[in-house]
């Protein structure tokens, strides 16, 4: 199978920290990167999680509350208007993944080309249903799903005609090389007759480009300044550097591939021509 181009997510998330400056720089690096869009995380903290555990205690930067730390990680329309504006600025796409309903209409406002179906959200099939009415291309994530799971999910978009691709991930942080399982994605792609990217929360590069050799369509992977960072996502992401190195793996992995036809290339043929007569 040939990749034309690979479609590779820097996913920002929540590794802001819910500093504006933090998620500009990200945006920087992934634009200097050669990315093809940057994702954030959007919430409605209320309708995501229990009163009993927003209250329930999380030490955190902001305080000593889950409902502290999921605050100060949200960032609301002020900060989205910035940041829309910024990739406008930097001619890259942004989208994020939504994780109620609410947060997915709140998103409607900027017009995004994209949207995401995070893996913990697979089964919530009133927002699938909202999602796959927009008919916007869908990046649904698979982690911790079962193909039961993921039919019901694939349904919602075909019936609503919306155009999507899957993308085969493990849904732990940081995801140990072996728990990969990376010889899934063509089976998802038989199995469903659609484009398989891959998510990705291991610590380097190489499982990532091995994923493009199997066919991936797009890549996502988390982005942040610093690994040592406070964050829950942090220690799965690629520093800026990695990154760059990543996407210019994948591009050379595309030209490598090739396009499955049996052909000379014209060095091979003056060689042929040497050797043979």
């Amino acid at each position: 199978m040939s990749n034309k181009h690979v479609f590779v997510t820097a996913e920002i998330g929540i590794n802001h920290n819910g500093d504006l400056d933090i998620a500009k720089k990200l945006i920087d690096w992934a634009y200097l990167s050669g990315c093809d869009a940057v994702k954030f995380q959007k919430r409605t903290i209320d309708k995501v999680y229990t009163q009993d555990y927003l209250n329930s205690y999380r030490e955190s930067p902001w305080g000593t509350t889950q409902r502290e730390q999921k605050e100060g990680l949200e960032f609301g329309k002020e900060e989205y208007d910035i940041i829309d504006a910024y990739c406008k600025e930097k001619s890259i796409e942004w989208y994020a993944s939504a994780w109620d309903i609410e947060a997915q209409l709140f998103l409607r406002q900027y017009n995004l080309q994209y949207n995401k179906i995070a893996s913990a959200m697979l089964t919530n099939m009133e927002l699938l249903q909202t999602v796959a009415e927009e008919k916007k291309y869908t990046f649904i994530a698979t982690g911790m799903s079962t193909y039961n799971e993921i039919d019901a999910a694939v349904e919602i978009f075909k019936k609503n005609k919306c155009p999507f691709e899957l993308l085969h991930c493990n849904s732990t942080y940081p995801m140990k090389n072996e728990d990969a399982n990376l010889s899934l994605i063509p089976v998802l792609r038989e199995r469903y007759g659609v484009k398989v990217g891959y998510s990705g929360h291991e610590t380097g590069r190489i499982v990532s480009t091995t994923a493009v050799a199997l066919g991936a369509t797009s890549i996502e992977r988390h982005i942040t300044l610093d690994r040592t960072m406070y964050g829950s996502d942090q220690a799965a992401s690629l520093e800026a550097e990695d990154f760059q190195r990543l996407i210019k793996d994948i591009r050379v992995i595309e030209k490598a591939l090739g396009n499955g036809e049996k052909v000379l290339s014209k060095a091979e043929a003056d060689v042929r021509k040497k050797l043979r007569g």
